[in-house]
């Protein structure tokens, strides 16, 4: 979240415009009478040439820059493991102090590194945090290339849907119910087309597919109902040795293999993190899983810098905004103005949570609906302020580094707990 906080008159003042070859960067010290711009190469010798001469200036230096990308890392990390303080400035807050400022659309460079050391001289800039110099640089890597290879597979999975099974088995579709069907994958790679199933006997068929489709429970069923489903299947009649079915084979097997990648990415991620007490504690709440609590980790860091979980909720959008203007007042909504990832694993975990058979989060989400017209709308909400639920005891357990307790046991007023027993019949009665 952003910090209001003005810096010292006596400081030097940093602004630097990042982009993939060189950096505008803009200077602004006591007793000057102009500042000083440069442009700083992407290059190591440049990147010393450049802290060696503020260093020269023998002040404190604030350096505040815009996160472009991926292309500030090398330049922020120098720049900190040098010593520097640093500061981050948001784009969306850049882009509308550069709009108040200037009352134009334009932009370039130097414009920008001028927005970036006014909003440093106010103080509204954010903290820095170099994910390799606080050790989640390996936690990042797991997540987001598990995330690229999710994207991919869901990609090549619509490939698959809208492309190749309607033209060449429109009748299989209905078992792709779930992207984890790796059975259906390795039946279609050998037995591609409804012909070549139906040019085998119906018990060659199954003897051959028998070890294709897994530990099925209804196996022999399962493989008689698509051998007589092939039979009757309005595909086009391509030959089995043509070019469009083995490009049909290509997806599959690109399919399987975004499937194997990502399993191995979930032992991996599983493995490395097996002494992260966090990661642990993040594991016993429920809907959250190996792949939740990475992101989690890799998303927001250490949670016990958020000194509140209003703070960690707007980190991670789920805090409350309403628009206001005279007597108008709107809605109360979440602002989703924080981290988009972080938002969807809580939603995520609250889909999965609700579903459970008894947790504290079912029972927010049953309460919320008990009063109220059970319609799509208020079902999303329901799951909405779930979500926040689970961020709060996300906070809360990294926080107090206490476990997750699925229901809490309120004392009873001679200072005992209530038995079971006891509970069960204050309720019914």
């Amino acid at each position: 979240m952003i910090v209001q906080q003005s810096t010292p008159e006596s400081d030097v003042l940093v602004a630097i415009d990042i982009s993939k070859f060189r950096h505008d960067v803009l200077i602004d010290a006591p007793g000057w009478r102009s500042r000083k711009r440069m442009v700083v190469p992407n290059d190591a010798g440049e990147f010393r040439r450049f802290a060696e001469y503020l260093h020269s200036l023998n002040r404190p230096v604030h350096i505040a820059f815009e996160a472009t990308g991926d292309y500030h890392r090398g330049l922020a990390h120098f720049l900190l493991a040098d010593g520097f303080q640093l500061h981050l400035v948001s784009s969306l807050a850049l882009a509308r102090t550069r709009e108040a400022l200037h009352n134009s659309w334009d932009k370039n460079d130097p414009k920008d590194a001028q927005v970036i050391l006014h909003m440093l001289r106010d103080g509204v800039v954010q903290h820095y945090h170099d994910p390799l110099a606080y050790g989640m640089n390996d936690f990042q890597e797991l997540s987001k290339t598990y995330h690229q290879v999710s994207l991919d597979k869901t990609r090549t999975l619509h490939r698959l849907l809208t492309h190749y099974v309607p033209l060449y088995f429109p009748e299989i579709e209905p078992h792709f119910h779930s992207t984890r069907s790796e059975w259906l994958l390795r039946l279609l790679s050998v037995f591609p087309t409804p012909a070549s199933i139906s040019a085998l006997p119906m018990d060659e068929f199954v003897q051959q597919a028998w070890s294709l489709v897994g530990r099925k429970v209804s196996k022999q069923r399962l493989l008689e109902d698509i051998y007589r489903t092939a039979q009757s299947s309005v595909a086009l009649p391509v030959a089995t040795g043509s070019e469009a079915v083995a490009m049909f084979q290509l997806v599959l097997q690109q399919m399987r293999t975004l499937c194997q990648l990502r399993d191995q990415i979930e032992e991996r991620a599983d493995q490395y993190l097996q002494n992260n007490s966090d990661y642990h504690r993040l594991r016993q709440i429920p809907g959250i899983g190996p792949i939740g609590a990475l992101t989690i980790l890799a998303e927001a860091g250490d949670l016990r810098r958020f000194a509140h979980y209003r703070q960690f909720l707007k980190f991670c959008g789920l805090d409350l905004a309403t628009y206001q203007s005279g007597r108008f007042r709107g809605a109360s909504k979440i602002s989703k103005h924080g981290n988009a990832r972080l938002r969807c694993v809580f939603w995520m975990a609250a889909q999965v949570a609700v579903r459970m058979k008894e947790n504290s989060f079912r029972y927010k989400y049953e309460r919320y609906l008990r009063d109220k017209s059970a319609d799509a709308d208020t079902k999303r909400k329901a799951c909405v302020a779930v979500s926040a639920k689970i961020a709060r005891v996300a906070h809360s357990l990294i926080k107090t580094g206490a476990d997750y307790r699925p229901f809490f046991e309120a004392a009873a007023p001679s200072g005992r707990i209530r038995s079971a027993r006891a509970v069960e019949a204050i309720s019914t009665s």
